[in-house]
């Protein structure tokens, strides 16, 4: 209900959560780099994967309330949401016989299309991400509370179904 009444706020708190997701996540990265038994090209790959991620989460945070944070939230979601459309088309297009192949190449398209709106219209596109956001949250909160009260109706139906007597005779027992 917060992210429809105040979006913009919501957006802020989300960049400042991805600015130190950023920089928690670089440090692990650059750590595991010198611990990890992996080749060199891979040492250094996450290194300097790690190194940049947390230089953009100090970034995030040094130009916080200009919407620096929110513009690399934006990017993030936009090249996250590409990847997975690129990858689910190559996925359905390369083998025939993938179960439900049409539905993924129709998710894929989609996917990739929204990518590349998110990063042309990054601050329009991060906002109605989180009214969307803010109205499923609320939908799947209805929709929990609904089953949860279905679900204790038939827990006392099941009860009085199966309700056993605690009276058992004794009768003839010396």
């Amino acid at each position: 209900m917060v992210i429809l009444v105040w979006p913009g706020p919501s957006i802020e708190v989300a960049s400042g959560v991805f600015g130190a997701y950023l920089v928690v996540s670089g440090v692990a990265m650059a750590v595991l780099a010198f611990s990890l038994p992996t080749s060199t090209a891979g040492r250094v790959l996450n290194f300097v994967s790690g190194v940049a991620s947390v230089i953009l989460g100090i970034l995030a945070f040094r130009h916080f309330g200009e919407g620096y944070a929110t513009l690399l939230l934006a990017i993030w979601i936009g090249v996250g949401f590409i990847f997975r459309g690129v990858s689910a088309l190559a996925m359905a297009i390369t083998d025939k016989q993938f179960p439900g192949r049409g539905w993924t190449i129709f998710f894929g398209i989609v996917s990739t299309l929204a990518g590349v709106v998110v990063l042309v219209f990054p601050f329009d596109s991060i906002v109605t991400l989180a009214l969307v956001a803010g109205i499923w949250l609320i939908v799947l909160g209805v929709i929990e509370v609904v089953s949860g009260f279905s679900m204790r109706s038939d827990v006392k139906n099941v009860e009085k179904q199966f309700r056993v007597v605690d009276a058992p005779s004794h009768a003839g027992v010396a």
